[in-house]
């Protein structure tokens, strides 16, 4: 399928904002850190859980073909998962701006608030990787590791920035650095077992299926259109084979196995925060380029109708 580049920078951009928020959570409930590194590291943390949270927003806009409508994809609730996106990820947003605000104002972050940003960001989560993982005709992204591994990957960034954060602040970061090199090592594992099981899968159906008809020959010699259609261009990515593989190569070593390697060095570093950054910021990198793979690999069931158009 063709991926958008919108869409690559919505989810990105939104898993690492939600993993930094579950980071400054858990920070609030005592699990890092130590005495006051919530309240230190929680009014920049949470500004940049919003920024980067409104960036995906807007990127989401460039998707639609008429966003002055936007409004309108709440309306399925009930049945759509993308409903539940548009509606969960302005709650989500909300409640990070609550915590900021009531931590501006009052110098104190409740435990209740971290408890609600938590939940936001798995609930949002849920919404985002449903999207995919619900398409049951799509074999590539109907399984749970879609959504484990949108809760991975998100989680390996968000406390990778959270690490580079603390470092910056003078705070203790190298218990957070190896939180997100454990995130780090689980996402690889649980892209690698959806590889390996994309890799085995058997393509549903066949010509014969398609389009009814038992000959054992069948040769299409026209791709069903005259001219360009949607069916021809959201299908096809347009690229050779090749460039995918390079594509998952490439995010295979940024994603996963470089970070791995800068977020170790950091942890035993005099000065951590050139490694945690570093890690960060190629990691996203690398993440991107994952969530372009995401939809590269996905040989869409109509194209054994236009199986031509290659």
């Amino acid at each position: 399928m063709r991926p958008a580049w919108s869409v690559l920078f919505l989810t990105t951009l939104i898993g690492c904002a939600q993993g930094l928020a579950v980071a400054l959570a858990l920070a609030v409930l005592g699990l890092f850190g130590g005495p006051g590194a919530a309240r230190v590291a929680g009014g920049p943390g949470l500004l940049m859980v919003l920024a980067l949270g409104v960036v995906a927003l807007i990127a989401s806009f460039l998707h639609l073909g008429r966003p002055e409508r936007a409004w309108r994809a709440a309306a399925m609730w009930r049945t759509s998962w993308l409903s539940r996106e548009v509606i969960v990820l302005p709650a989500f947003l909300g409640v990070a701006a609550l915590c900021w605000l009531w931590l501006s104002r009052l110098h104190a972050w409740p435990v209740w608030l971290a408890l609600a940003l938590l939940a936001g960001c798995g609930t949002l989560w849920v919404c985002t990787a449903m999207i995919y993982a619900g398409v049951r005709f799509i074999r590539e992204w109907a399984t749970p590791l879609t959504l484990l591994n949108f809760v991975l990957m998100g989680l390996a960034s968000g406390f990778a920035l959270a690490a580079a954060l603390f470092a910056a602040l003078g705070l203790p970061a190298a218990e957070l650095a190896g939180w997100a090199l454990g995130w780090t090592l689980l996402a690889f594992l649980g892209r690698m077992a959806a590889l390996l099981r994309t890799a085995r899968l058997v393509p549903a159906g066949s010509l014969q299926t398609a389009i009814g008809v038992r000959s054992k020959r069948i040769v299409q010699i026209s791709r069903g259109f005259t001219a360009g259609s949607f069916n021809l261009h959201e299908f096809f990515h347009g690229q050779p084979e090749a460039v995918v593989r390079g594509v998952q190569g490439g995010f295979v070593l940024l994603g996963f196995i470089v970070p791995l390697a800068l977020l170790g060095a950091g942890l035993g570093a005099s000065r951590p925060l050139p490694w945690l950054a570093l890690a960060w910021l190629v990691q996203m990198a690398g993440l991107l380029a994952e969530r372009w793979h995401f939809f590269a690999q996905v040989n869409h069931p109509q194209n054994r109708y236009y199986a031509a158009a290659h």
